[in-house]
């Protein structure tokens, strides 16, 4: 147990050495810029920025939208996004919109019917022994 202890220090003591010799380069801010420089990197972050919050709700609303085919569909969560994967692929209809027709459907509102039918068999292959009922509008 000793020689384990010692080891362990020895093995601290040296990465402690290791470290301290080691530099960390500063950020190099690469002089001084001018107003315009900044005023384009400030709009570029600003898009930028947009740009995530909107990737950002739209993942929470494909999100959702698999939580209506798991419930729905009674299906896992995997075939859940399967199943939206799918109907986007088979509707030729982007995958958030379809997130966002399966959120109304859920609050009362109707599906398309290309969106109805290919939701439907999307489900059913993936619930043995359930007909295409066993989805939205079933």
């Amino acid at each position: 147990m000793t020689d384990m202890r010692g080891s362990l220090f020895l093995l601290v003591d040296g990465l402690g050495d290791l470290m301290a010799s080691s530099k960390v380069p500063e950020p190099s801010l690469g002089g001084p810029r001018d107003s315009d420089e900044l005023a384009a990197e400030a709009g570029q972050l600003r898009s930028e920025n947009q740009q995530l919050r909107q990737a950002l709700a739209t993942h929470a609303v494909v999100d959702q939208a698999v939580g209506v085919v798991v419930a729905l569909g009674r299906v896992s969560a995997d075939d859940g996004i399967a199943v939206l994967r799918e109907v986007s692929r088979r509707t030729s209809t982007a995958l958030s919109e379809v997130a966002e027709y399966l959120l109304g459907f859920a609050r009362g509102a109707s599906l398309p019917d290309a969106l109805l039918v290919a939701t439907r068999s999307a489900i059913a292959r993936r619930t043995p022994g359930a007909g295409p009922a066993e989805g939205p509008g079933g």
